[in-house]
């Protein structure tokens, strides 16, 4: 299941983030890539520890927080505090599929990545290349939205970067383990729910199509939902 959502961050958001980040110490962005991955990857990321990423990486918490689009679609559980790359010409990430585990840096924890998510911090006009291109069993997309939006995939998913050839990409990315692991069962549950995103818009919340669909929802929750 792939969805797009708008405006995760605002544009005041995404200029901060823009602000903080051209202060930033950037890095080989191999630092955080597994060992398949690292041969694949080439680009550079903010370091995870350093005071501009600790920051905006709350920032997008925040934001996440807000969306109920995100949050229908993820299921999130946990999310990984999120990182920041950028791709200059000439960079590209060749086809990969993300790690299955992940540590969560300074807390003894773990997370399975479920979803993978890439929240988009220059606008499409001010770079060529560096498409998000995903693959899976829908077919494959490719990805380049606005400033502030945001994309959810199945972390499942074999996906790379597009090689730069024009200015400089910049974004977010993170993982999430979702409270639903079966992404069949999460597109399910995403298609449900906007079904009856739909007919309250016709129908009162009384009615009783509108009740039985969310009943439907919430008790499919119960079976599928792991804690």
């Amino acid at each position: 299941m792939l969805v797009r959502i708008p405006q995760v961050l605002t544009p005041t958001e995404v200029a901060y983030c823009r602000e903080r980040l051209e202060a930033a110490a950037w890095v080989d962005g191999k630092a955080t890539a597994g060992e398949q991955s690292a041969k694949a990857k080439f680009n550079l990321q903010v370091p995870q520890d350093s005071a501009e990423g600790k920051e905006l990486a709350d920032l997008v918490l925040r934001a996440l927080g807000r969306s109920a689009l995100f949050a229908t679609a993820a299921l999130p559980l946990k999310v990984f505090p999120p990182l920041f790359n950028r791709y200059d010409v000439g960079m590209t990430f060749h086809a990969h599929v993300d790690n299955a585990i992940r540590p969560v840096p300074g807390t003894g924890q773990r997370i399975r990545t479920d979803v993978s998510s890439t929240l988009f911090l220059s606008a499409p006009e001010d770079y060529d290349g560096g498409e998000l291109v995903i693959e899976d069993t829908y077919g494959t997309q490719e990805v380049k939205l606005g400033a502030g939006d945001l994309v959810v995939y199945p972390a499942t998913s074999l996906h790379r970067v597009n090689p730069v050839t024009r200015g400089s990409r910049w974004a977010s990315f993170f993982w999430t383990q979702s409270m639903v692991k079966d992404d069949g069962q999460r597109q399910f549950l995403y298609d449900l729910d906007m079904g009856i995103i739909a007919l309250r818009q016709d129908l009162p919340d009384d009615h009783a199509g509108v009740l039985a669909m969310t009943a439907a929802y919430h008790n499919l929750l119960r079976r599928w939902v792991e804690m």
